[in-house]
């Protein structure tokens, strides 16, 4: 039997077989076959009624998609690396800011969180955190709230998330979401305890910019809050 997943660009299910997934031990397939071929595009293409989701961390939560910046599947275990790896292996990307991702085996199954706070290449703070059974939303969303609560509400820095959905949700839909009552035209707003937090969050820190960073892309303090978000994976080994 398939197993079943939901698209983290288009919120559509897919499936992937048994046999693809032993494969790779631990891996969450995120990008459905027409999303990953770029067959899916333009504003809210694929996503249901215009704006459903459940792929990552609840930033999704049923907010439009089809940016074209698409996160791609999660890399095979042997890539999953420790922090100490991580560090090793990559020097690329920006040296300051805040880093977050989610992840999940499964949507819903056992997932992580983790975020890194770093100034001119070195750790500031960080810390990351799993759930039983969760999905890749609620997970992104966690790790957003967490680089929000480590950060001073004065704090002029940027946050990076790989999630277009997740900046997306508090950069430009929440505040219209509150306004009417936390309600979304096309219907409730999913994970909505997380986005009404992180929302919160985001006010209470003005000079804090959330933006989008593309995903494996050999940025070292992203792949470094990746590592934390899928350290789970290898506590459960």
């Amino acid at each position: 039997m398939s197993n079943t997943f939901t698209c983290q660009d288009c919120g559509d299910t897919f499936t992937v077989k048994p046999e693809v997934l032993a494969r790779f031990p631990g891996w969450t397939p995120r990008l459905c076959m027409p999303c990953k071929d770029g067959r899916k595009g333009g504003p809210g293409a694929g996503a249901k009624s215009g704006a459903k989701s459940g792929a990552k961390s609840g930033a999704k939560s049923g907010a439009k998609s089809g940016s074209g910046k698409k996160k791609p599947a999660r890399k095979s275990p042997e890539q999953n690396l420790p922090v100490e790896q991580v560090l090793e292996r990559y020097t690329a990307g920006p040296v300051d800011g805040v880093f977050t991702d989610g992840a999940c085996s499964g949507n819903p199954g056992p997932g992580g969180w983790g975020m890194v706070w770093v100034k001119d290449d070195q750790v500031v703070t960080q810390a990351h955190g799993h759930e039983p059974r969760t999905t890749n939303n609620r997970m992104e969303l966690t790790a957003l709230i967490a680089a929000y609560e480590a950060l001073p509400e004065d704090a002029e820095v940027v946050i990076r998330s790989d999630s277009d959905l997740c900046v997306k949700t508090i950069n430009q839909w929440a505040a219209g979401w509150k306004r009417r009552g936390w309600k979304r035209k096309e219907g409730p707003v999913k994970n909505l305890d997380l986005v009404q937090r992180a929302h919160e969050l985001s006010l209470r820190h003005p000079r804090a910019k959330l933006v989008w960073i593309k995903a494996h892309d050999g940025s070292r303090w992203n792949e470094y809050a990746d590592a934390l978000a899928t350290a789970y994976l290898r506590e459960r080994l």
